[in-house]
């Protein structure tokens, strides 16, 4: 800035021609200090916003693409920092994460996972976020994120992560050819995460059996099997959303996540209306923006 205020002196003691031409000059140069600045003042503002980290590789349901998809949304909708872990070098990839380096600054980890048997060093940095005190989100598979072989010294995890991070393992569930209709739980419907849902729903994704919740939860919304391919008693509504504390920090989850299911507006919106409800964010009285960025076309399940 010296540097411009001197030529600006040097402008007013010669010609008028020359004169012209450095003060054009000089403004290039203002104009570039200000883009300049903006930049690394942008790039601040970046680092300053939370950061949302997803962890995805269920290799059934499509996290890779849905995920991806909600991470943008957040970004351009809710003014987020997001990440994306992958499976590599496929979705089918059941002992290697990609990018979970990402969750040692995390503020948030979404996690999407299904029956992963993770080496020592990636499976820490999960660990690690989830006792860490953190707020967590997760998805349907996650109740059953880890299948270690039997002898293995991490094989109590297959059921302890779930059941003592969301309230759940993994139990079973209705028939793929079935699908769910969801209602609001009325003593629940002035929840924050409800805002904007519709009393009823339906959606593809096929009812996890989850009876009885472990720990603190709050059921927010039931699920009623449709088609369901199981014949006896066992065929009942079950919770289909809910909150936990986990650590002291907020854990919203959904056994919803088909891909399917992130057509639907109500589902797109219960998924960022639970993420921005554990960051403590505030959330319209019409619920969050859910509007994807593009166009979102549900691939198929593998």
């Amino acid at each position: 800035m010296k540097r411009i205020g001197g030529m600006i002196m040097h402008a007013l003691r010669i010609g008028s021609d020359d004169r012209r031409w450095l003060m054009w000059a000089v403004a290039a140069m203002f104009l570039g200090a200000l883009v300049a600045r903006p930049a690394a003042s942008v790039a601040a503002d970046e680092a300053k916003k939370p950061h949302v980290v997803f962890v995805t590789g269920d290799d059934e349901y499509r996290s890779e693409i849905s995920m991806p998809m909600i991470a943008k949304i957040l970004e351009a909708r809710h003014n987020l920092r997001t990440s994306v872990a992958y499976a590599k070098p496929t979705p089918q990839t059941k002992n290697n994460i990609v990018g979970l380096e990402a969750l040692k600054d995390a503020d948030l980890a979404v996690i999407f996972v299904r029956f992963r048997a993770l080496p020592d060093d990636q499976l820490k940095m999960i660990l690690d976020y989830t006792n860490s005190g953190k707020p967590l989100v997760g998805l349907r598979t996650a109740t059953h994120a880890f299948l270690y072989p039997e002898g293995d010294k991490h094989v109590a995890l297959n059921d302890s992560f779930g059941r003592e991070v969301w309230g759940q393992k993994w139990l079973f569930h209705n028939g793929h050819s079935s699908s769910t209709n969801v209602s609001v739980i009325r003593q629940q419907e002035q929840h924050p995460i409800l805002r904007g849902l519709p009393e009823g729903f339906h959606c593809r994704s096929w009812l996890y059996h989850v009876l009885p919740l472990e720990g603190d939860c709050t059921p927010l919304l039931m699920g009623t099997a449709v088609k369901s391919e199981i014949k006896d008693n066992k065929s009942v509504p079950n919770p289909v959303a809910w909150t936990k504390i986990h650590k002291g920090a907020r854990v919203f989850f959904t056994t919803l996540g088909h891909p399917q299911d992130f057509e639907f507006p109500a589902v797109r919106q219960l998924l960022i209306n639970g993420i921005l409800w554990t960051l403590d964010r505030e959330i319209p009285a019409e619920g969050a923006a859910s509007n994807p960025v593009g166009e979102y076309i549900a691939p198929p399940t593998t």
